[in-house]
């Protein structure tokens, strides 16, 4: 059976270091999913996490959603008898956290806004070490991939999407999230360890990523296939909708600034077949506010065409 690699970061610090640093190579080349266990995140506080999330779609989510667009779509889907799938909507509960002061915090789940700022702070460490390992393994200089992300100084966009995916009385019938690839650069997951439903594409079949209790999934975005100049890739997933469990869904983004130009990385442009010393981009270079503008009208269709398009601006 084949599986998404489960990867032991705590080796880093260890004498397999590098055993453990061609697992993430490997992680990022060939699957572009992974998921890390003993990744320095207390466990207590995921613990905690778990409890808020939870708490805070029973109290403050659930009755919204079942007055949502997805749910009066798929009713009107199933007594018009229509075959296929509902289309343009996702089977999800979600609200996004970032860095700024303009969140709109769950108001009525205790604890919810601490835990979260103390998970959120947590994991954006963890990101940032992740970021290095890619350094590393790609022969980048140590925090290469931030000094690109932040543009002098700018800062790197931080935001976590908190998901619910609950219980749908017809799964068939309407995607949990629709496929797509993840816009920006190094996204870190902490997934339902009860429920299932997230996969991956790889090598044209879809591959259940196993909820591992605790573990951050970590996969890399398109930003990151960019800078690699193609060496890593952004992988299509999707979520399925389910009709038994409440599937919790807490995805953290390290993405670049706004204002920040994004391109190959120099040491990795290749060498153009025949020509000697001339050496080429595989992929443009654009600024990625431009390119989060293509993303948001054409997230759920192939990727190629947004980097075409970005290249024209």
């Amino acid at each position: 059976m084949t599986t998404i690699p489960v990867i032991d970061f705590s080796k880093l610090d260890g004498e397999e270091r590098a055993q453990t640093l061609a697992q993430i190579s490997k992680g990022c080349e060939e699957w572009g999913f992974f998921q890390l266990v003993n990744h320095g995140i207390p466990v207590e506080l995921l613990e905690r996490v778990k409890k808020v999330g939870g708490e805070c779609f029973k109290l403050e989510r659930e009755e919204v959603f079942n007055k949502s667009r997805a749910v009066n779509l798929l009713n009107e889907f199933v007594e018009s008898n229509k075959n296929g799938k509902v289309e343009n909507v996702d089977w999800e509960d979600v609200f996004l956290l970032t860095d700024d002061n303009h969140n709109q915090w769950p108001s009525n789940t205790p604890q919810f806004k601490e835990t979260m700022n103390e998970y959120r702070s947590e994991v954006k460490k963890l990101a940032e070490r992740v970021l290095e390992v890619m350094d590393e393994n790609l022969g980048l200089s140590k925090g290469y991939i931030k000094k690109a992300f932040n543009n002098n100084n700018n800062g790197a966009f931080f935001g976590t999407k908190v998901s619910h995916y609950p219980p749908c009385p017809h799964p068939e019938k309407v995607n949990g999230l629709r496929a797509h690839t993840d816009a920006g650069g190094v996204i870190l997951l902490f997934q339902d360890d009860q429920v299932d439903g997230l996969q991956i594409l790889k090598d044209g079949q879809w591959i259940d990523v196993p909820p591992i209790p605790n573990a951050i999934v970590i996969n890399t975005g398109d930003q990151i296939e960019v800078l690699s100049n193609g060496k890593y890739k952004s992988v299509w997933h999707r979520v399925l909708s389910k009709p038994d469990g409440n599937r919790r869904s807490i995805a953290s983004f390290y993405n670049p600034s706004l204002k920040a130009t994004i391109s190959p990385a120099p040491e990795l442009l290749i060498l153009e077949e025949k020509k000697v010393d001339q050496l080429i981009a595989t992929y443009p270079t654009f600024v990625f506010g431009n390119y989060m503008n293509v993303y948001n009208e054409q997230k759920f269709l192939p990727k190629e065409p947004r980097f075409q398009a970005v290249a024209a601006i």
